[in-house]
């Protein structure tokens, strides 16, 4: 059994909880919130763009509650410590679990800014502990998917792909979301999943090329980039936090292969993703496994369990994710093309 501590009771520490709570082996035996605890071992009303409604219930007499995290940190019975805090407390919370010998998996992004997620790289070399910074999407099923038949070649090369990444403005955490000098506004929150997802897929881009403003955050609100990719595939990516009320999230993906049409729509329930294959007509793939929140906590709980580093996602992918959000930052904001 491996003892977890999430540190941080919003949207995404909740939504942690509720994923270690399929996981055999997993057990959650601490929890930290400044702000908030929950006297009954009860957390509800948490929304987010990915919700399960059901609330958390947890037996507070096996699980240590504290609002200060050092508490978690010192305690000799939690191996593995949860980050899901704002993205400016991720230097100094990642590198304090670091240093007290635990293994860390962080929220996305790893920082603000690449130099700040270069400080969690450092730590994480350095330290015993293992780290792994959370990108869902190479675990999500359909994603992963589309990962796989890229990797054997089941309908050739890839010509051209687009992403895309839409919702109205956060609902949760304004106060946190809305300061886009500390949180990268929708570019490094939302679009950031396509982007590591791009070079999971294709590698670190060579350069790219963004259009986007600014509307709540002051930072990047909406965000359309080109990517230029190894193998020259056309590829692009859309993230937005402007849909208006009542339209939701959703995430898609189009994908052309030489002999084949790959379509991921989030909207479309019972018929997710679509495969077009040449001489075989349309077909529905079928949707295996969990949520993206499972897969990569397992991921890093085999690993741990295992005592080898989580190799699908690394601390290096988490600060070069940050390092390709800035290139298109700064192509946003002065109309340039970027190399990286």
């Amino acid at each position: 059994m491996i003892h977890v501590g999430v540190i941080g009771l919003g949207f995404m520490g909740v939504t942690h909880i509720k994923a270690y709570q399929k996981i055999p082996g997993a057990r959650v035996a601490a929890i930290c919130d400044a702000f908030k605890l929950p006297a009954d071992g009860v957390l509800s009303s948490v929304t987010g763009n990915v919700a399960d409604p059901d609330p958390v219930r947890l037996d507070l007499t096996q699980v240590q509650a504290t609002k200060e995290f050092r508490e978690v940190l010192a305690n000799p019975a939690i191996q593995v410590v949860d980050i899901c805090l704002p993205t400016s407390q991720h230097v100094e919370m990642a590198t304090a679990a670091l240093a007290a010998g635990k293994h860390v998996v962080c929220e996305k992004p790893l920082a603000r800014t690449s130099a700040q997620s270069r400080e969690i790289v450092a730590a994480a070399k350095a330290a015993k502990g293992f780290f792994m910074p959370a990108m869902c999407m190479r675990f999500w099923p359909g994603w992963s998917w589309l990962k796989q038949a890229m990797a054997d070649d089941r309908y050739g090369k890839v010509l051209a792909a687009r992403f895309r990444r839409v919702s109205g403005p956060p609902g949760w955490s304004k106060g946190t979301y809305f300061k886009g000098a500390e949180s990268g506004g929708a570019l490094l929150d939302l679009h950031i999943h396509d982007t590591d997802f791009v070079q999971f897929l294709f590698g670190k881009p060579k350069r790219v090329f963004s259009r986007g403003l600014s509307r709540f955050s002051g930072a990047i609100d909406h965000v359309l980039t080109q990517y230029d990719v190894a193998g020259g595939a056309a590829v692009s990516a859309e993230g937005s936090w402007l849909m208006s009320e009542g339209f939701g999230f959703n995430m898609a993906y189009t994908v052309n292969f030489e002999r084949a049409t790959a379509d991921f729509d989030l909207s479309r329930t019972g018929e997710v993703l679509k495969i077009f294959e040449d001489g075989k007509g349309a077909r529905v793939e079928p949707i295996v496994g969990d949520d993206g929140y499972v897969g990569e906590l397992s991921h890093f709980l085999e690993s741990v369990a295992a005592g080898r580093a989580p190799s699908i996602v690394t601390a290096e992918d988490g600060a070069t994710a940050v390092e390709i959000c800035e290139a298109e930052e700064k192509s946003a904001l002065t109309g340039a093309v970027v190399d990286l």
